[in-house]
């Protein structure tokens, strides 16, 4: 990862109240590609490093991904942080630090009781004390405990100190028990605390609009009135994050079936940009087979939302057996036969690769198999 060695120890060593950064001209003459299929990193390269890291952030990067994407959540100083869950269990070394044993809680977490240790009980200074593992044990271990919790800034300035336009794909994570346990002053919310940090950075504008398209930015939450909160900060794109359909959402405790009516839809559409779907809502599993898919991706695009759907791993365990243990069958399927406009993935690398073998980058003269294959997508999403 020598390419970006250098920026990792700027961010890390200056760090949460650097100065904003714009992108630099070099950056700019690799614009973000926009002619495929989004390729999100799914909490960076997490297939191989541990998520959220920079160094997962930064092999995303050299990987190719087009956006990194990241979980925001809030220390009991107000910080903003770059990490999934709200208890500091899973991923850190949190158990072994008896200074911090007294602070085990029980919270009530959409709807539901958890114990553990909660971001929301740290301060920022306690949290860039801890070291992070990689969450899953059938993956790479020779990374744990060698990083440290990163902030929304360094995660941002990672992105704007890349050698090329990369996007990023913040979301607002648990607003609801965010905006319960941590205040902030003048009556500022969490959702304003986000939307703050994004403009010192410079983001802003409509998808696809200029200022979008130097720092390019997709807003993501699951709980819709934060999405609807912000909608009159910022005109930045923004995707509603969609569970299973039995789930309900923490704010309007509506089930995600309910979400996915074309009604709810039409409504929602007014503040969105896009769906982000689990996977198996569009394409339901029965016995880990694929059943025949539903029309949520054709009603979305009807009514012009983006559909990035998540999330994709390599692993046997994580892939229907329709795939027959092979990613690429996976990304073909849902690039090629549902049509989606992003994905989700933990091993950005290996849909880059994918995508470079069947839509290869368009040069100044296009090439002849990405013209042919934008057409084929451009047919397909308009349903011949």
């Amino acid at each position: 990862m020598t390419g970006h060695v250098s920026f990792i120890v700027l961010v890390l060593l200056g760090g949460s109240d650097g100065n904003p950064v714009a992108p630099h001209q070099s950056q700019l003459e690799k614009p973000l590609q926009t002619f495929r299929p989004y390729n999100i990193a799914h909490r960076g390269s997490n297939g191989e490093i541990p998520e959220e890291t920079a160094a997962a952030y930064s092999r995303a990067i050299e990987e190719g991904a087009d956006f990194i994407e990241t979980d925001i959540l809030a220390s009991k100083d107000g910080h903003l942080i770059c990490f999934h869950d709200v208890t500091l269990d899973a991923t850190t070394d949190i158990a072994d630090r008896a200074e911090f044993a007294g602070r085990r809680r029980t919270y009530e977490v959409e709807r539901a009781n958890v114990t553990g240790w909660f971001v929301v009980d740290f301060t920022l200074s306690e949290l860039k004390s801890l070291r992070v593992k990689q969450r899953y044990i059938f993956r790479d271990q020779q990374y744990n405990w060698k990083y440290k919790i990163i902030t929304f800034d360094e995660f941002i300035m990672i992105a704007l100190y890349a050698d090329r336009v990369v996007g990023i794909y913040p979301e607002m994570k648990n607003p609801i028990f965010i905006n319960e346990h941590v205040k902030w002053s003048g009556g500022n919310k969490f959702e304003d605390k986000f939307v703050e940090t994004l403009m010192k950075y410079g983001y802003k504008g409509e998808y696809m609009s200029e200022d979008w398209l130097k720092q390019p930015l997709f807003i993501q939450c699951y709980a819709p009135t934060s999405l609807i909160y912000i909608s009159n900060m910022t005109k930045s794109p923004k995707l509603l994050l969609i569970d299973d359909t039995t789930v309900r959402t923490q704010d309007t405790n509506q089930s995600y079936y309910d979400i996915t009516s074309d009604d709810y839809l039409k409504f929602i559409r007014k503040y969105v940009n896009g769906i982000g779907p689990w996977k198996d809502t569009v394409v339901p599993p029965e016995n880990n087979y694929l059943r025949p898919p539903t029309d949520l991706v054709a009603r979305a695009h009807a009514l012009n939302l983006q559909v990035h759907p998540y999330t994709f791993r390599n692993e046997n365990s994580f892939l229907h057996f329709n795939f027959h243990q092979d990613p690429y069958a996976e990304y073909e399927y849902w690039l090629s036969k549902i049509g989606v406009d992003g994905l989700f993935t933990d091993f950005t690398g290996s849909l880059h690769k994918y995508q470079d073998w069947t839509a290869p980058h368009q040069m100044k003269a296009k090439n002849a198999e990405a013209l042919l294959y934008q057409i084929s997508y451009m047919l397909k999403d308009d349903g011949y």
